[in-house]
C-alpha cells in the first residue's frame, strides 16, 4: 500500500484560507454599510454585499430554504475533500494536495457564513466601465484557484504521472 501524504499540513492551508477570510469580512462589515462601495483602483472596489445565493446569486431570491441546501451541499463536498486530500500518496500530489486545501478552506469560510447569518458576505467587485463580475470574496478566490489547480493535475498531471 503507497504511503500516504501528510495531509496535517495542508490542513493549516485550508484553515489560513478560512481566517484570511473571516477576518476580512469582519472587516468589511464593520467599516461599510450595505451595498456600501469603496473605490481602491480603477478596475476594483471595496463593497459590501449579503448574498443568500450561490455563485452568481444563484438562487437569491428564494424563501430561504436554499441556505440551508447550500450548507448541507458545502458540508458534504467539504468532508468529500477532506477524505480526498487524506487518501492522496506521499509524493507527485503536492499541486492536487494545494487544490484541494484551497476548495476545502473556501468551502468551509463560505459555509461558517452560511451558518452564522444566512448569507455569504461579499465584498470584491472588479469591474470596467459598465461591465462588472459579480462580487466575490476570499474564500470564493480560493474555490476556483482550488478547483483550476484540481482540474490542471487531473487533465496535465496524472497523465504525465501515468507515463
Amino acid at each position: 500500500m503507497a504511503e500516504r501524504i501528510s495531509w496535517g499540513n495542508w490542513l493549516l492551508v485550508s484553515l489560513a484560507v478560512i481566517a484570511a477570510d473571516q477576518v476580512t469580512k469582519l472587516q468589511v462589515t464593520g467599516a461599510l454599510g450595505l451595498y456600501e462601495r469603496v473605490p481602491v483602483l480603477p478596475f476594483f472596489d471595496l463593497v459590501r454585499l449579503h448574498n443568500p445565493g450561490a455563485a452568481f446569486s444563484f438562487l437569491a431570491g428564494a424563501s430561504g430554504w436554499q441556505n440551508w441546501l447550500f450548507s448541507g451541499v458545502a458540508a458534504v463536498v467539504s468532508l468529500g475533500v477532506f477524505w480526498w486530500l487524506t487518501r492522496l500518496p506521499r509524493s507527485g500530489h503536492g499541486l492536487l494536495a494545494l487544490g484541494l486545501a484551497l476548495l476545502l478552506g473556501g468551502a468551509i469560510g463560505n459555509l461558517i457564513d452560511r451558518l452564522l447569518y444566512g448569507y455569504v458576505v461579499d465584498f470584491i467587485l472588479l469591474y470596467y466601465r459598465d461591465w462588472s463580475y459579480p462580487a466575490f470574496n476570499l474564500a470564493d478566490a480560493a474555490i476556483t484557484c482550488g478547483v483550476v489547480l484540481v482540474l490542471f493535475d487531473g487533465l496535465v498531471l496524472d497523465r504525465r504521472r501515468r507515463s
